[in-house]
């Protein structure tokens, strides 16, 4: 499995709009899309700078993923996300390499990736969502 390029950061916030009006104010950059994720309880905007994506995170239910986040760690650096040829074949890798994973195989994520994510205490801290195109 090696990564073909950073698809996308994904950066947790308490209010969407906020947190949109300042990328899109202050830094200048476009938000192109709004989605909500419903099983992952989560509404994403996305920006584009460059080849890489920023997306930003926004809970719909404090018990998700992203609501706990933001409850125990506050609003920031969520995960980085690395394009893969296929997610199930890159877990499956991994996974025979005796890496901790949160899923096994690949789901559906925001802009129809799909996407599965490497467990943030195998890789020094940092969440790692793998991710290809359907």
């Amino acid at each position: 499995m090696k990564p073909t390029q950073i698809e996308h950061i994904g950066i947790a916030v308490e209010n969407l709009e906020e947190s949109i009006s300042f990328y899109e104010h202050i830094l200048g950059l476009k938000c192109y899309a709004i989605e909500e994720v419903k099983d992952q309880q989560v509404r994403t905007a996305f920006f584009k700078i460059g080849e890489v994506k920023i997306e930003l995170l926004e809970s719909t239910d404090h018990e998700g993923p992203i609501g706990k986040f933001v409850a125990k760690k506050g609003p920031g650096l969520h995960h980085i996300a690395f394009a893969v040829e296929n997610t199930n074949n890159a877990l499956k890798e991994i996974n025979a390499e005796g890496v901790r994973l949160i899923d096994k195989q690949s789901r559906k994520g925001a802009e129809g990736l799909d996407i599965g994510f490497i467990h943030p205490k195998s890789t020094g801290g940092v969440l790692i969502e793998l991710c290809n195109k359907a």
